[in-house]
């Protein structure tokens, strides 16, 4: 099997010690990354861990990303991790044998055996646990066609990405920027989820912006991403609904994890601005 150069890229912002200890745990994969890029807006957001190249450019997760990316030329494969990600150990070995075995596979989403994001923040010893259980009894190889990419346990292969950049007008933490980069990646290759690589996404809730934003995101980014074509209407349209619903329903059951009233006042806001004609994804960061 031909030998792929692997960068990994990691953007974060004000969580040093989620982004360290996600450094650490790339240090104990099967199989190291060639190149470890940390993406962050100041250097005060890197962490002190070494192992890693600092990148420094504009605030935002697409705009970060973008960054690590204009670092990362030269490399066959570049992987891409949210910072409260934890890596099965053999994730990068996967992923190399994986894309090594096939020549047209543009982008992958890897198995995420569970994610805090929808819940309580997973600890890192109860996903460190996980991912070595999952290593040695890993699930059934499976996997599908998809129109886009889950940006927190992605890869992408660079000779099919070349120019590909995030969206930057998608501002904070992207909210669909993976599924609009992955389905404009699609158009050039295989797409694919899969259990051939595995994680745990921890979820964790600090450092992120107000909950207002965030529910204004899930009407205006899917509305501005319906109007660049590459994902079918119905599919952005249903994904709109689904989060209404859910921030409505979370109202209701007062979840203790996610701020559901701050979410549902957000989709009101853009709801409205839909109406008026003013619908910007920008406005999400003023909220």
């Amino acid at each position: 099997m031909r030998r792929l150069n692997i960068a990994v890229i990691i953007a974060t912002k004000g969580r040093k010690d989620v982004a360290a200890a996600l450094i650490r745990h790339l240090a104990a994969q099967t199989r190291y990354p060639d190149r470890v890029i940390l993406s962050v807006a100041t250097h005060q957001d890197a962490p002190t861990e070494p192992g890693a190249e600092i990148v420094v450019g504009p605030a935002g997760l697409a705009a970060q990303r973008n960054t690590g990316l204009v670092s990362a030329a030269g490399a066959d494969l570049v992987v891409f991790y949210d910072d409260d990600f934890v890596p099965a150990p053999g994730a990068l070995a996967a992923i190399e044998a994986l894309f090594a075995s096939r020549p047209m596979l543009a982008g992958a989403t890897g198995h995420v055996i569970a994610d805090g994001a929808t819940g309580a923040t997973i600890p890192e010893d109860t996903a460190t646990n996980l991912c070595l259980n999952a290593h040695l009894l890993p699930p059934a190889l499976s996997e599908r066609r998809v129109i886009g990419l889950y940006g927190c346990n992605m890869a992408v292969s660079l000779s099919h990405a070349a120019d590909l950049k995030f969206d930057e007008a998608l501002p904070l933490y992207g909210w669909q920027e993976d599924l609009d980069f992955g389905a404009r990646l699609a158009q050039r290759g295989e797409l694919i989820q899969t259990t051939a690589f595995a994680g745990v996404h921890r979820g964790v809730k600090s450092a992120r912006p107000k909950e207002r934003g965030l529910g204004y995101a899930q009407i205006a980014n899917p509305a501005y991403l319906m109007a660049g074509g590459h994902i079918p209407a119905g599919y952005l349209c249903r994904l709109m609904a689904r989060n209404v619903l859910a921030n409505h329903w979370g109202c209701l059951k007062r979840s203790a994890h996610v701020d559901r009233r701050g979410r549902t006042r957000g989709n009101w806001a853009a709801l409205f601005d839909l109406v008026r004609g003013r619908l910007n994804p920008a406005r999400a960061a003023q909220l």
